[in-house]
């Protein structure tokens, strides 16, 4: 009897543990609901507008005569900020390394400067000043490479550097100038001159910095900032008043620019779609 006893709770507990290992098969634990979103990643078109501000380190006539006798010389120069429209294609390699090719577009800008000098004249001290106006417009077209820097709150500091080519265009130059003798009222020359347009292609390269911000897997919004030098700028022949030719040119040497812009990245890429969840019922 004792031994049907033990039989029958054998019985019993290995149909319980049975029972267990049916349950468990036939209901498996559900997985997570959601794919987790992929990396902002493959082909991407890009858009940016902004402003700049510019300067250049001098402006030079290419008749060295007229600098050879001064004794003092001061220039004062500036640009008013111009707009900036820029286009381009790219590819993110990886959450951190992407790369792209931009053309942009650099609206008009006016340029002021002004030339303050001294020079000897037969023994009297002689005062001259040469005030310039002119246009600036430029074509860049660069090649870029950006590290991302990690991403908190689906924002995105970055870093990057780009080489590539200006098209440096300068329009509507004129230099009015005054000569005067010391003492006073012993003479005056004034003088006006202008230039034709001209245009020049030069290397050009830049660094890059901002941040980014992910509004969704296929877009990211950017506020980005630009150091960029343009190479030199030239007009083209210049003439005076009675419009008799100079034969020389006035050239802009190191324009450089601090850029603002604001643009928007698309993936051309599709996101992933989300899994449904998965449950199996028993």
């Amino acid at each position: 009897m004792r031994s049907v006893k033990l039989l029958v709770a054998a019985g019993a507990a290995s149909l319980l543990s049975s029972m267990a290992s049916a349950a468990d098969l036939a209901i498996a634990p559900p997985p997570m609901p959601y794919a987790p979103p992929a990396d902002f990643g493959g082909w991407y078109l890009r858009g940016d507008v902004g402003f700049s501000n510019q300067s250049v380190n001098n402006i030079r006539n290419t008749n060295a005569a007229l600098y050879a006798n001064l004794t003092s010389f001061q220039e004062t120069t500036g640009f008013d900020t111009g707009g900036i429209y820029q286009v381009g294609v790219g590819y993110q390699f990886n959450h951190w390394l992407r790369a792209d090719i931009t053309g942009e577009y650099r609206g008009s800008a006016n340029f002021h400067g002004l030339d303050l000098t001294t020079f000897p004249n037969g023994g009297q001290t002689g005062f001259g000043s040469d005030v310039y106006n002119a246009r600036k417009t430029e074509w860049l077209f660069l090649a870029n490479a950006y590290a991302d820097l990690g991403t908190w709150w689906c924002i995105t500091p970055y870093v990057g550097a780009g080489i590539g080519t200006a098209r440096v265009t300068i329009s509507n130059f004129t230099d009015a100038g005054v000569a005067t003798l010391f003492p006073p009222g012993t003479g005056v020359g004034p003088s006006l001159v202008s230039a034709q347009t001209g245009s020049q292609w030069n290397f050009a390269w830049a660094v890059h910095a901002g941040l980014s911000y992910r509004v969704n897997p296929n877009m990211a919004i950017e506020l980005g900032y630009s150091f960029v030098s343009l190479g030199d700028g030239t007009t083209g022949v210049d003439e005076k008043f009675d419009h008799s030719a100079g034969g020389h040119v006035f050239q802009f040497h190191n324009i450089t620019s601090q850029d603002v812009k604001l643009g928007v990245r698309w993936n051309l890429e599709s996101a992933p779609a989300y899994a449904s969840p998965l449950i199996t019922k028993g």
